[in-house]
């Protein structure tokens, strides 16, 4: 097919041959599959904050670092050059991500080039050599179902225990499932676990979200609250890529300090009292 304007660039680079057709066209990007000599790789191209429909929510953003003052003052200002930038260091989030799972032993699309706002990867394939199938597009045995939510349960604990990362849009929807296993995709919403406030709240609903999907195939996944364990095993410092789970947690109950709670009450009481000697003295 026609190589579409933004990968004529990288033809002339000569990082790719020729496109083969488009893959997929999702909410964040464009994804054609190319040829590179005798490799067949797939190439994201980012689509422009406004033809984009999912938001950089400041949640996901918080903390992110940026090239320079400069860059940051403009992005808080809200400038063209700020919006600019903003742009560019939300496409290099996944890129950093992929690099930095990747080398943790992460299931993920090995990344190969970013050049000119498209990001050169590996193309996840199947048995067949087909690219690979996203897990909302498959059915799964029970048998299966638990197997493939053991197997990513222990990539979101490589990825939190190994890298400090949490990828905060996790879903069947972005989880592909290659002829070895499921491989996690789209990053550029991934977070620093240590760095973001609100880490501990996407961890939860990653791991909620695989868990009512193979739950669909093997309800007594449904039972399970691998989350908080994962969670309050990493901030205790005791989460390790190979640290074992139970699937079952009781949180903590804190120290009632009963002194405090009674003040507590004496003191709404003499408020409430002084209430109603205010209301009492008005009607007099």
């Amino acid at each position: 097919m026609k190589a579409p304007p933004r990968l004529q660039s990288l033809i002339e680079e000569g990082l790719i041959d020729t496109v083969v057709r488009q893959l997929m066209s999702g909410k964040e990007a464009m994804v054609y599959v190319v040829r590179s000599g005798d490799e067949t790789l797939c190439a994201k191209i980012y689509k422009e904050a406004t033809h984009r429909s999912f938001r950089q929510a400041v949640d996901y953003t918080e903390n992110r670092k940026v090239k320079n003052t400069r860059q940051a003052r403009a992005m808080a200002k809200g400038t063209r050059f700020g919006r600019q930038a903003q742009e560019e260091a939300w496409q290099s989030a996944e890129v950093d991500a992929l690099y930095r799972l990747a080398a943790a032993g992460v299931r993920v699309p090995r990344p190969l080039n970013f050049h000119d706002g498209v990001l050169l990867m590996e193309l996840v394939t199947n048995a067949d050599g087909d690219a690979a199938p996203r897990l909302n597009d498959v059915e799964f045995t029970r048998e299966d179902a638990a197997r493939h939510h053991d197997t990513l349960l222990r990539q979101v604990v490589r990825m939190l225990a190994s890298a400090g990362t949490v990828h905060g849009d996790l879903s069947e929807f972005n989880i592909l499932l290659a002829e070895d296993g499921p491989v996690i995709i789209d990053l550029p919403q991934a977070v620093d676990a240590a760095g973001n406030n609100h880490a501990a709240r996407m961890l939860l609903r990653d791991v909620d979200n695989l868990r009512n999907f193979f739950g669909r195939f093997e309800p007594a996944l449904l039972n399970t609250a691998y989350g908080p364990e994962m969670w309050s095993l990493y901030q205790r410092g005791m989460l390790q890529a190979d640290t074992p789970l139970t699937g079952h947690f009781e949180p903590e109950l804190a120290s009632v300090d009963l002194r405090s709670v009674l003040r507590e009450i004496d003191d709404a009481r003499d408020e409430e009292t002084a209430r109603q000697m205010r209301m009492s003295g008005r009607e007099a």
